[in-house]
């Protein structure tokens, strides 16, 4: 008799238990163990009257060329909220990674950049941070094979970082602060 109610009230107590979890879980309770604490991120459209989305980075834009940054256009409801613009260019080849360009604290009205943007920032609190290489500003890719992406941030507030801040603290910097993003992805380069 003892060890059916024990097992009546485990029974009992693991319906209760998924119950709060399952009723947790649908609210998007972030105190469920895997669950992120991060916020929802908002979608930008990203586009470029020079890339095509999965096609080919034209060679003019890679380190065969000589036109610098590609031009980038983005737009999206969640602007509107965005104290400023960032922008993020990783590299995939095979095993290797790298960013090639990171610039940030673009005004949050602005919705594009020209071409070779990254030689002649036209606002002066925008910043480039040094990228993998070392370099500061736009390092064009140069792997003929590969995945180059383009990612544009709206952050809640501007990044402050000191001058010559290493890539990964800009980085960070602009994680913590996105609200919003959008992707426009080139594969290989002509």
């Amino acid at each position: 008799m003892g060890l059916r109610f024990t097992a009546s009230r485990v029974r009992r107590a693991a319906v209760c238990l998924t119950a709060v979890a399952m009723s947790l879980a649908m609210t998007g309770c972030a105190l469920l163990p895997g669950r992120s604490l991060a916020r929802d991120i908002g979608q930008l459209n990203v586009t470029s009257p020079e890339l095509r989305e999965d096609k080919p980075l034209p060679r003019e834009y890679s380190c065969k060329g000589n036109q610098g940054s590609p031009p980038l256009r983005w737009s999206g409801e969640s602007l509107l909220e965005a104290k400023s613009i960032a922008i993020v260019l990783d590299t995939h080849t095979g095993s290797n990674a790298a960013v090639n360009w990171v610039v940030y604290n673009i005004p949050p009205d602005w919705t594009e950049l020209g071409p070779n943007a990254a030689e002649a920032l036209p606002d002066e609190d925008t910043g480039q941070a040094k990228v993998t290489s070392g370099k500061v500003g736009y390092e064009p890719p140069c792997d003929d094979k590969g995945t180059y992406r383009f990612s544009v941030y709206a952050l809640d507030e501007r990044v402050s970082v000191s001058g010559g801040a290493p890539l990964p603290e800009v980085l960070k910097s602009i994680a913590d602060r996105t609200i919003a993003r959008g992707r426009l992805t080139v594969v290989n380069i002509e």
